[in-house]
This record gives structure tokens, sequence and C-alpha cells, in this order.
């Protein structure tokens, strides 16, 4: 990332590293969670149209990127235990969560235990608490999305995206999604996706601003709107235009904007 002042560093989780990028700054650090397939590459475009003094940590989750060696389990308990044990190491004294996708789901599971220092989340195109529709057969379908390389290409174009990606983007992608171990993506579709934490929401306190893009075909903004919202008290969505699922790659700058937004209201 050609951004200034940004370090790699690894984080010690159980079982092994998760490699991050860190950028000190001011105010609350912005601890940034993929989606399933994704990396910390993933969020480079939202990251570029930051603050220049915003902190933020942006990892590989377990099983996937430079994290991709980790063993598992990759649970949403373990990616939530994986979050919190690289917020401990920076020694964040107020931090808010953003989470894409599965990430936004694990933070949801973090958020959830009231863990110290945490002053907001933002969940972007979130899996909702508890699974909506999701029979064996979308199970399965999932489980094969990013089989190779014509199925991950097949996945951005009817499914992830809706106004399409740069061939950059769509390379890096491709790249991703198929570095992922294969029982970190497996655990998702069978496991991740069909858990039920619904239960544990209804305890978040802190903000939380929700971020649904208006063509996406993953989490329609109906379904968080139905799903998610009436579980957690201090919850708020905001409609991303144009976007579909992979909005922060698609409109990085409406999810940027949010972000600020939301940071400086704290």
């Amino acid at each position: 990332m050609a951004s200034q002042n940004v370090v790699g560093r690894f984080f010690d989780v159980q079982g092994g590293q998760v490699y991050a990028h860190v950028r000190e700054g001011d105010g609350p650090v912005l601890v940034f969670l993929h989606y399933w397939g994704g990396s910390r590459r993933t969020w480079i475009p939202v990251l570029q149209r930051l603050g220049p003094g915003q902190g933020f940590v942006v990892y590989d989750q377990r099983g996937w990127g430079d994290s991709a060696n980790l063993p598992g389990p990759y649970g949403l308990e373990q990616l939530a235990d994986d979050a919190q044990r690289v917020i401990d190491a920076l020694g964040c004294s107020r931090y808010v969560l953003v989470g894409h996708s599965m990430g936004g789901k694990t933070a949801q599971v973090l958020a959830a235990r009231k863990p110290e220092g945490l002053t907001g989340v933002v969940l972007v195109a979130p899996a909702p608490p508890a699974p909506i529709g999701v029979t064996r057969q979308v199970q399965e379908t999932v489980s094969h999305a990013y089989n190779d390389e014509e199925a991950v290409l097949q996945s951005i174009d009817l499914v992830l995206t809706h106004r399409g990606l740069t061939p950059e983007l769509r390379r890096q992608v491709v790249e991703d999604s198929m570095r992922g171990c294969e029982q970190a993506r497996l655990a998702w579709p069978r496991h991740g996706l069909i858990q039920d934490v619904s239960s544990g929401v209804g305890a978040i306190e802190v903000p939380v601003l929700v971020l649904a893009g208006s063509h996406d075909k993953v989490e329609p903004p109906a379904v968080l709107t139905d799903h998610l919202l009436p579980l957690i008290p201090a919850a708020s969505l905001s409609v991303l235009e144009d976007s579909g699922h992979l909005s922060p790659l698609e409109v990085p700058d409406q999810v940027a904007v949010h972000i600020r937004a939301f940071v400086a209201q704290l």
C-alpha cells in the first residue's frame, strides 16, 4: 500500500500469526475485517480515501491472504478471538470495528462480547445474525464459488458486483479467492453462514452503522432492514448507491465518506 506511515507486522494469535498493515493515528483506531474470499487488500481503496491522520489496522484473517497457512478452526468465534488478540496487542484504548460480509458477522460476534474500548461498529454488506433463506443447495453452491478462476470470475459477474470491477481488481479478487486455504473456504458456507448469533447481538450498546449496497444480491438492503436492524438497538442503515456486494472495491468513495462521518460523530 502506497499510504504513508503504514507498517507491515505480524500479530500472534492461536496457532500462529496473522499478517497486518498498521498506521498509527488520531481518534479511535479502525479495525478492518474482510469478507469471505478477500484479504487486507480488499480495503485498500477505502483506506486510501480516509484522512491521512486516521489510525487503522487491516489484516488477513485466518486462512486468507498472508495468513492462509494458519491452522483452523476457522469459525466465527475463532475469527472474533483473532480480532481481539490484534486489538489487545496494539493496545487500542478506543477502536471501531469495520467488518465486510463475513467480517461483518465476525464483528457482530465480537461486539456482542462488549469488549473494552469498543466505541462503534460499521457493518458493510454484513451477513445477518441469523441465516435467511440459506438452503442446503445454497450452501453447496456457495462452497464451490471459488473452485477455480472461471468460478471466481462467474461469481464476480453474476453475484458479487453490480457495476463490475477494473481488470486489476478482478485479478486481485481471483488471486485472493483462490489463495485461501481449502478448510477456510469451506468453513464459511458450511458453518459460519448458517450459524445463528442473533441471541447475542442485542447486547451491542455502541452505535452501529450498516452500509448496504443498493443492488447487493447477497445481502440486499431489505434483508438487512428486516433481519438485522431490529436485533441491534443502536443500529442505523444507509444505502450505498449503484453498488453490489463488493462495495469496498466498487464504491470506495461512498464507503470512506460514511466511515469518516461515523467516526467524527463518536
